[in-house]
C-alpha cells in the first residue's frame, strides 16, 4: 500500500502562483510514474502533468509553459509548480502514482485532493 498526502492548494488571483506537494509513504518501491490530475466541477478528471522514474515529463497542452512537475531528491515526493494561473485552472488537484511490482502487477494510488481556486 502507498499513502499519498497532498498540500499547497488555496485561493490565488489570476496571474499568481501556487506550488502543490505530494508525499508518498508506505510501500513506495517500484513507483515508475507520478502524476497530477485535476477535476473541475461538472467535468471529468484530466491529466495535468506526469513524470517518470527517469524524470521524463509530459504536460497537458493547456498548462504547457506555465506548470512544472518535478520530484524531490528522495524520489517519494512530487511537486507541481503552477505559474500564471488562470480562472480555468480552478479544480481539485489529485496526486497519482503508479507502482509496478516484480510480478508485473500494476497498482495505482490517489491522494485525497487539494482545492485550487483562481479568482479573476
Amino acid at each position: 500500500q502507498v499513502q499519498l498526502v497532498e498540500s499547497g492548494g488555496g485561493l490565488v488571483q489570476a496571474g499568481g502562483s501556487l506550488r502543490l506537494s505530494c508525499a508518498a509513504s508506505g510501500n513506495i518501491f517500484n513507483i515508475d510514474l507520478m502524476a497530477w490530475y485535476r477535476q473541475a466541477p461538472g467535468k471529468q478528471r484530466e491529466l495535468v502533468a506526469q513524470i517518470t522514474s527517469s524524470d521524463i515529463t509530459n504536460y497537458a497542452d493547456s498548462v504547457k509553459g506555465r506548470f512544472t512537475i518535478s520530484r524531490g531528491n528522495a524520489k517519494n515526493t512530487v511537486y507541481l509548480q503552477m505559474n500564471s494561473l488562470k480562472p480555468e485552472d480552478t479544480a481539485v488537484y489529485y496526486c497519482n502514482v503508479r507502482q509496478i511490482l516484480s510480478d508485473r502487477t500494476v497498482y495505482g494510488y490517489w491522494g485525497q485532493g487539494t482545492q485550487v481556486t483562481v479568482s479573476s
